[in-house]
């Protein structure tokens, strides 16, 4: 009697011969495209209809084998082959190949993604991109042309566009302020504590005397501070040579400069909150906040509580963690946290921040943070104050000045005059200090005061230029960008860098010569190229696809042989069970 099983064991042979072919073709199709890792789909058995399940021996008998009739074929899955391809040599700098193992780092918007395509081209930005857009990640240089292995950030090349030093001079900042935004009334405010309950005190016996009903005074030292951490004795909280170190604190969307304060035997309270003032570059502006609190830090005597008073806008909030105050000893080794912060308030109110770069009379770039914020609103305009900060001035000093400018009631700008900023240069080797102007309104673009969200403002112009004119570059095997300039010099311009996970036939195709990250690959880790578990890489090759077409047309008759013999199962089944209709009539 014909077998119902039979047709449906002969329909799964179609299905996965069909997905096997389908598959193969895909692999011929990506034969020519770079980098295409090829696959094969693997089959195995289905489950089998147990007849009988088999006997032992006994002592008359023999014993005798399961009776199992297999029922069909199933996917067992798709590997992916992640053998490097062949490399084609195309002398283009820009076109990277990976010899052995790793992927490029590339951003699509906010999604990273990996590739081993490497026909990378500038932008108008000067970013090397994949042919769809996609933007090169890797490491970038500080101001001295030192790898920052920090932040992964766009690999940048701009030929021609780096020229013979010169000082910058004008500036101009841009944009268009919201006057719909809200008036400030206060600025942060944060408490440190010496525990999580209780403030600074003083040893016995300190000198000055906190006299009467005081816990500590200004003018106490540092080291006549004591360590309520410990209750059994009055041990001092801080030594001489040791140092406080300031480093992980947030002003408003960035991240307040690493400074240090070197404790002697005669730095006090005072000197401290000094310090603090500086680093976290608090602006005085001459008038307190609108609640009433003045910008900087004071003291409670009688509480021994440091209060930490912001400026206005959202753009000045302080975020300020008990790690990012830490106290060293000589060796730099972490002795304590010495303070609790006890954030009490955020600082409100329109506000807005960009950064411009400058350039000393080396040529070496200066970041300069400019802030404006909303200070008032009358019949007659509103009032924006600005306030300059600049993250690679010498010093300690964060805050380079502060002032207003005004706004008429049809947003135009009424302070035309230029502000004058001064940054010191001193042990750099350039002239110093830098100063220059900078201007709200110029030939580039003008500041203005409507109500349009958000507030938005940008250096539109700013003369000066670094030195020599960037001409050529290489990529070295280590993924180090070298750029050659038309004065000689030889300086690296960055890194590329290759992620790494612990399984690559774990990544997910994410189409356009793109993976993603996938359950079964394990999380990437960035690498140098030529690290142990990473390929090197080869400037001026591609990685060719990695097809082997022989093979595939191979593939290719077996599974024309595979799908054509379970078509011809379903036949004969058919023909079976036509005999056994006849029989009926």
């Amino acid at each position: 009697m014909a077998s119902l099983t039979a047709l449906f064991t002969g329909l799964q042979g179609l299905n996965v011969h069909s997905r096997r072919l389908d598959v193969i073709g895909n692999n011929i199709a990506n034969v020519n495209t770079t980098a295409f890792k090829s696959s094969r789909m693997m089959f195995e058995n289905a489950f089998s209809r147990d007849i009988k399940i088999g006997s032992a021996p006994d002592d008359t008998t023999g014993g005798t084998n399961p009776l199992q009739i297999g029922l069909g074929v199933q996917i067992a899955g798709v590997q992916r082959d992640f053998r490097t391809g062949a490399l084609d040599a195309t002398g283009d700098p820009r076109d990277l190949a990976i010899d052995g193992r790793g992927f490029f780092i590339v951003q699509r918007g906010s999604q990273t993604l990996y590739t081993r395509a490497g026909s990378f081209r500038q932008d108008l930005n000067d970013n090397l991109v994949t042919p769809t857009g996609e933007t090169l990640m890797g490491y970038g240089v500080d101001d001295d042309f030192n790898i920052d292995s920090g932040a992964l950030e766009p690999i940048n090349l701009p030929l021609g566009k780096i020229r013979l030093a010169e000082a910058t001079e004008n500036a101009t900042v841009a944009g268009n302020l919201n006057t719909d935004g809200d008036v400030p009334s206060r600025g942060s405010l944060v408490h440190l504590l010496a525990t999580a309950s209780a403030g600074l005190i003083a040893l016995p016996g300190s000198s000055p005397a906190p006299g009467a009903g005081n816990r500590v005074v200004a003018g106490t030292l540092l080291t006549d501070l004591r360590d309520l951490s410990i209750t059994t004795a009055d041990e001092p909280l801080f030594e001489p040579q040791q140092t406080l170190l300031l480093s992980g604190a947030q002003k408003g969307l960035s991240s307040v400069p690493e400074r240090s304060l070197d404790i002697t035997a005669s730095t006090t309270v005072q000197d401290f909150m000094d310090f603090l003032n500086a680093a976290l570059g608090l602006h005085s502006t001459g008038s307190a906040n609108p609640d009433g609190d003045t910008a900087g830090l004071s003291l409670d005597p009688e509480t021994g509580i440091i209060s930490i008073v912001g400026n206005t806008g959202t753009i000045n909030d302080l975020e300020i963690e008990a790690a990012d105050l830490r106290l060293l000893d000589a060796d730099g080794a972490l002795v304590r946290l010495p303070f609790v912060p006890d954030k009490q308030a955020s600082a409100d109110g329109e506000s807005v921040r960009t950064t411009i770069v400058v350039y000393d009379s080396l040529g070496s770039p200066v970041s300069l943070d400019v802030s404006m914020a909303l200070e008032a609103k009358t019949s007659s305009g509103t009032t924006w104050r600005y306030y300059l900060e600049a993250n690679d001035s010498i010093g300690d000093e964060l805050a380079l000045g502060t002032g207003t400018i005004q706004f008429d009631t049809f947003g135009r700008l009424l302070t035309e005059d230029p502000v004058v900023v001064s940054l010191d240069r001193t042990g750099t080797g350039a002239a110093t200090p830098l100063t220059f102007d900078l201007a709200f309104t110029g030939s580039m673009g003008r500041t203005t005061a409507l109500a349009d969200q958000p507030s938005e403002i940008v250096g539109v112009y700013r003369d000066g230029l670094p030195a020599g004119t960037l001409e050529s570059f290489a990529v070295a095997d280590d993924g180090e960008i070298l750029g050659a300039f038309d004065n000689g010099a030889t300086r690296t311009l960055g890194r590329v860098v290759i992620a790494g996970v612990a399984n690559d036939e774990g990544m997910v195709d994410a189409g356009g010569n793109a993976w993603m990250i996938g359950p079964n690959s394990g999380p990437p880790v960035t690498l140098t190229p030529g690290e142990v578990g990473s390929g090197t890489l080869v400037s001026g090759a591609l990685e060719l696809s990695n097809v082997d077409l022989g093979q595939e047309f191979i593939n290719l008759i077996t599974t024309s042989t595979g799908y054509s013999a379970s078509s011809r199962v379903i036949r004969t089944t058919d023909e079976l069970m036509q005999q056994l209709l006849v029989l009926g009539r």
